[in-house]
């Protein structure tokens, strides 16, 4: 009865929500700062966001970003992304960001770490920058 109550008491407050998103498991509230792809490190400056649930929303090295994310966790799903297009020096580095985060499938959070990965091994690492 106790082991019921206790699961209970962890999934009610997602259940409350409705979001199942990386957004109730420990990525709202944060600023996300890309911190390496596949092992690299990322030099440019790159955020990432969670504004609501299942919204999805930062900047590249260029350009600001938005759009959906509304997949159960532990999985990541992005959807199409509303991108401005400015152009700036940086934009190899922002195509290669954007690629990435669209290729992702998996999420896991674990306090000021946030890693996206997909079956392909490929995998973004980001610090809460908050």
């Amino acid at each position: 009865m106790l082991r019921a109550a206790l699961i209970a008491s962890l999934l009610l407050p997602t259940a409350c929500t409705g979001d199942e998103s990386l957004s109730a498991y420990g990525a709202a509230g944060k600023e996300w700062k890309l911190q390496s792809i596949d092992g690299s490190a990322f030099t440019a400056a790159a955020t990432l966001i969670f504004p609501e649930p299942g919204k999805i929303a930062g900047r590249g090295p260029c350009n600001n970003f938005l759009g959906s994310q509304t997949a159960p966790y532990p999985w990541f799903e992005t959807g199409p992304l509303a991108v401005t297009r400015m152009a700036c020096p940086e934009l190899e580095a922002e195509d290669a960001f954007l690629k990435a985060l669209q290729e992702m499938t998996l999420a896991e959070v674990s306090g000021d770490v946030l890693i996206l990965s997909n079956d392909a091994g490929r995998e973004m690492l980001f610090k809460d920058g908050g």
